[in-house]
């Protein structure tokens, strides 16, 4: 039953089943009918008609409190509290009105020194599977006097009739307020919602206690505690495949705190991208599809239950989630020593970005708060085929404060520690999207291999003639021709005009900030 009303996870009139077992939680949901059991032992659940984020429709209560700290813009959208206020209260009476609730009580932050408190109320069983997923799970006997840090109530089937009059541009909204510690969430059904609300308030809190938050994987090599890595980019880009290795330990796979003792996963769970997904490609992901993970509008043939990783008839952007535990040599608890390797990953749908290039500490910062990459399909709501991007941070719909911040904190830790930093293209080769084809994943995987081994660290480069990035000359396991993307395309004044554009692009973009002269001098030479 539902706890005091002091207790903002509360909601008056209902009942609310608490951290419930995930067998009772797969069994309320098919009961319930919003999942399937698949062949394997997964439950198949639908989003409806947001098969993904929706950015545009995200909203920061803007307080006295807070205001001064927030780089507001298109990312940090402003709503007033007294519409957060009257939105928050339909929220709560949508919830009363449903009469059976659902409630998650977990971690986020595997450094206890660091951690959040979090609960989830949701209509739906499935969501609060997808909580108890990807949160960290409160053993029993912490969970007495659990009082949540932050609050998340989601309401995903309720739609704001008359959202201009609440300050919202459609009848989807994702608000948080960083002084209440309270996310709203209404009109959408994707679960994604829910962990990145979470990652967003992290990335707030962090910062004021000297830790650095991180929209990366990370893993470390199996006999060497030290052999830390870490994978920065956006969703799409690789995080999860290439930090699913079986010669190392995974970390985590998306969101990740580095302090001054390592780097900590704030999550307790994975969400993988499962379009062409192979047991021969992704072994350890497959092998962690089974009862008690969730697959996201995955289609499902009706009569054998065995899902269709090739399909995209619902979405590109399918989706699985699981406990890290499922991964077979996880790290628990999921903590590391600092990293020795920064590896960022763009899918460059230009075509034109070298596949791996060692970048030297100003070319890191640069590349680190432009963040160039390509927003892939599905990931966010309207987008069907991939866009060039530039997401500050490789993170930039979930920074509250101004990228300079993170990107600072960055530049400390790397000098402070030693580690080298690499920019790693997962995207196209041999001409754009649509001429070009993706990197193969044996060569990407050959490139991280190597860049954690050490050895790629001895090879000789050459310069770029237009980024001035820092190609290796040779990588075994890799055709020495795809090194310079340049070899690559048919018409070498094309790939020419192209990677002009991408370099003209990225000096508009990175006008944006006050950079100092020698960050600056890091990108791209014209």
């Amino acid at each position: 039953m539902s706890t005091a009303t002091s207790d903002p996870a509360a909601i008056a009139g209902a009942s609310i089943h608490r951290n419930l077992s995930t067998a009772a939680l797969v069994e309320a949901a098919v009961r319930r009918g919003e999942g399937q059991f698949a062949a394997n032992g997964a439950l198949v659940c639908d989003t409806g008609d947001r098969r993904g984020r929706s950015p545009n429709d995200k909203f920061l209560e803007d307080t006295p409190g807070i205001h001064g700290s927030i780089n507001w813009g298109k990312v940090n959208q402003a709503i007033s509290p007294a519409n957060f206020s009257a939105i928050e209260q339909m929220a709560r009476k949508w919830l009363a009105e449903r009469g059976e609730l659902f409630r998650f009580d977990g971690y986020a932050g595997a450094d206890p020194t660091h951690r959040l408190r979090v609960s989830v109320v949701t209509a739906e069983a499935w969501h609060a599977l997808f909580a108890k997923t990807l949160f960290i799970n409160v053993p029993p006997s912490e969970m007495g006097g659990f009082r949540s840090d932050w609050t998340i109530l989601n309401a995903g089937g309720l739609r704001i009739a008359d959202p201009a009059k609440h300050g919202l541009t459609g009848p989807v909204g994702i608000l948080q307020s960083l002084e209440r510690r309270l996310v709203v969430i209404v009109g959408t059904r994707y679960a994604g919602e829910i962990k990145k609300s979470i990652f967003y308030a992290m990335n707030y809190d962090l910062p004021a206690r000297g830790v650095f938050p991180m929209h990366c994987s990370a893993n470390v090599a199996l006999g060497d505690p030290s052999n830390v890595a870490l994978f920065f980019g956006l969703s799409g880009t690789g995080k999860t495949t290439l930090s699913a290795d079986p010669q190392r330990a995974l970390i985590g796979d998306d969101e990740h705190g580095w302090s001054d003792g390592g780097v900590f996963n704030i999550e307790g769970g994975c969400y993988a991208k499962c379009i062409k997904l192979s047991r021969e490609g992704e072994p350890q992901i497959w092998n962690a599809i089974r009862f008690g993970s969730v697959l996201e509008n995955v289609v499902m043939d009706p009569v054998t239950r065995v899902p269709d990783y090739d399909s995209a008839r619902l979405t590109e952007n399918t989706r699985v989630t699981y406990p890290i535990d499922f991964i077979e040599n996880a790290r628990i608890p999921s903590v590391g020593g600092h990293p020795k390797n920064v590896i960022f990953l763009t899918a460059d749908a230009f075509g034109v970005v070298p596949p791996v290039s060692r970048l030297s500490p100003e070319q890191a910062m640069y590349y680190f708060v432009n963040g160039y990459t390509s927003k892939l399909a599905g990931t966010e709501a309207g987008v069907t085929e991939p866009q060039p991007n530039f997401s500050p941070c490789f993170g930039g719909p979930f920074l509250p404060r101004s990228p300079l911040v993170y990107a600072e904190m960055l530049a400390a830790k790397i000098r402070t520690h030693g580690a080298r930093v690499w920019l790693l293209n997962t995207g196209w080769t041999g001409g754009p999207y649509g001429v070009g084809e993706r990197f193969k994943l044996a060569w990407t995987r050959a490139f991280v291999s190597r860049i954690l081994d050490g050895s790629l660290d001895k090879v000789a480069c050459k310069e770029h003639p237009i980024f001035g990035l820092h190609m290796p000359t040779a990588v075994p396991g890799v055709p020495a021709e795809v090194l310079d993307p340049v070899n690559t395309w048919k018409d070498k004044s094309a790939y020419e005009a192209k990677a002009r554009d991408l370099a003209k692009r990225f000096r508009e973009n990175d006008a944006k900030y006050q950079l100092t002269d020698e960050v600056r001098r890091g990108g791209p030479k014209g």
